[in-house]
């Protein structure tokens, strides 16, 4: 098998520091040898970016102009969306519905910042002295884009499309689980014509974010995935004085009031917590439903989670696919024993898939876990995968105590047929995102990210592309 390439300058590099396999994990076979980068090569990447950044082919641009790059990136990723969602699935093994699903989004994402490029504006301030003064935004530089495994279409467009919507290059280091996409997307940007060095991706295990993080040409790191990675990147930029962006773990409550629509309570938490298997930073993994009602929420959510038929990736029918890696996997059924030596008990699932094609692959079924308090690891920590744990809890008050007491605020959702106590709980709920009477649903225009141990910054929306940008003050002498 010949060894994939990563991209620096528009050119495809063989790297330095030989090579590692991207496993299937539906099978367990090689679906790709890739090229790993050095920290010779980070630095090549780099200096690469820094280039681009002083190139007039890129820096002169005006805003319609770079907008026009986005926008064929846009019609680009459409075009080639089977092939992106079967590269996905062959890396992680999320089912190809949901990696159609998500190639669709990417270009989106790329359209929506391309319209954001377009029509953003400075701003003319009030005036207070004798000058005019004005606020412009100018690109933050050289960025570091570092992402995770579980959804690389998204999650890359997400971070690539403002960084150059803004005006920035930008390294690209994918996960090593998961580095196919990046590479497409490397092919891609070269195809819509983007100047030699204004994306760039290299690929590796963590000694390559390392290096890209440590890297002194780097002006602003970005970084999706776990938290304690996410304080060391913090550590390490803090130390340089460079501003992060980073979008960390969660423990997200899903909250079930009694007078709430239970039939589509049970439907919207088990998509909460079992759609794309769990491997979600705001799937609500804690479930709290009210004492009077819990019994028979048990009961639905029971029906639910097994609704969720484990599969081959292809395979219409499954509603999830195999865990990304075979590690994750035995990740995943260490906690669901760890529930259980705490004192809990499984209601469905909690073991590995076995028989037929599954003991080939790293599949996990949906799981719920009950007669645990708020306290328990297994409530306390993110396992990010399909394993839920259901908790009943007496009044509001109990409620938010328990909701709130965890060390992540990313999401939250609310099921309950009164708006004034919606409103109540939403503000209440110390997390970026609520949902009420919905859960997971996604829109780019809205800004995206966590309280407390779930990250730093936002991206999505106008905020998302000013977070890669310097806010600079102007002043007129009119006297």
């Amino acid at each position: 098998m010949s060894v994939r390439p990563f991209m620096i300058a528009n050119e495809w590099v063989e790297g330095s520091a030989g090579s590692f396999d991207s496993i299937n994990p539906a099978d367990g076979t090689v679906s790709a040898r890739i090229a790993s980068a050095s920290a010779q090569d980070v630095d090549r990447a780099v200096g690469a970016a820094r280039a681009a950044l002083g190139d007039p082919a890129w820096a002169a641009l005006k805003n319609h102009e770079r907008a026009r790059f986005l926008a064929r990136m846009a019609d680009l990723v459409a075009a080639n969306r089977d092939h992106l969602a079967r590269t996905q699935m062959a890396d992680n093994g999320k089912t190809l519905k949901e990696c159609m699903s998500q190639a669709a989004s990417a270009a989106d994402v790329f359209r929506y910042y391309a319209a954001v490029c377009e029509t953003f504006e400075s701003e003319v301030n009030t005036q207070r002295g004798p000058s005019m003064t004005m606020t412009v935004y100018e690109p933050v530089g050289v960025v570091a884009a570092i992402t995770p495994w579980n959804s690389p279409l998204t999650i890359e467009a997400q971070k690539l499309a403002p960084i150059l919507a803004a005006g920035n290059t930008v390294v690209l280091k994918p996960s090593e689980v998961t580095p196919q996409v990046a590479l497409e997307y490397a092919r891609l940007a070269r195809e819509a014509g983007f100047p030699p060095g204004v994306l760039n991706v290299v690929t590796g295990a963590g000694e390559v974010g390392r290096a890209l993080v440590d890297h002194p040409g780097v002006d602003l790191v970005s970084f999706t995935g776990g938290t304690a990675a996410g304080r060391a990147i913090a550590e390490a930029a803090g130390r340089r004085l460079v501003p992060v962006i980073l979008e960390l773990g969660g423990k997200s409550p899903d909250i079930v009031f009694a007078d709430a629509d239970l039939a589509a309570a049970a439907k919207g938490v088990a998509a909460g917590i079992f759609s794309s298997g769990g491997q979600s930073c705001i799937a609500g993994s804690r479930i709290f439903v009210e004492r009077a009602i819990f019994d028979d929420m048990l009961d639905r959510l029971r029906v639910e989670a097994e609704s969720y038929r484990l599969g081959l990736p292809e395979d219409d029918a499954a509603r999830i696919g195999p865990m990304a890696s075979f590690r994750h996997r035995d990740h995943v059924a260490r906690y669901v024993e760890m529930g259980v030596s705490e004192g809990g008990c499984v209601v469905t699932g909690g073991a590995p898939a076995t028989g037929g094609a599954f003991d080939q692959g790293a599949y996990y079924p949906a799981t719920i876990v009950t007669d645990l308090t708020n306290r328990a690891r297994i409530c306390q920590e993110e396992i990010f995968g399909p394993v839920a744990v259901a908790l009943p809890f007496d009044s509001e008050a109990d409620l938010l105590a328990q909701a709130n007491d965890t060390d992540f605020g990313l999401a939250a959702g609310i099921w309950t047929g009164d708006y004034r106590k919606a409103w109540r709980v939403a503000r209440a709920l110390r997390a970026g995102t609520v949902w009420i009477n919905t859960y997971k649903e996604s829109s780019i225009s809205v800004p995206f990210g966590g309280f407390k141990q779930s990250g730093i910054g936002r991206e999505k929306g106008l905020q998302g592309m000013r977070a890669y940008m310097e806010p600079k003050g102007l002043y007129w002498n009119l006297a």
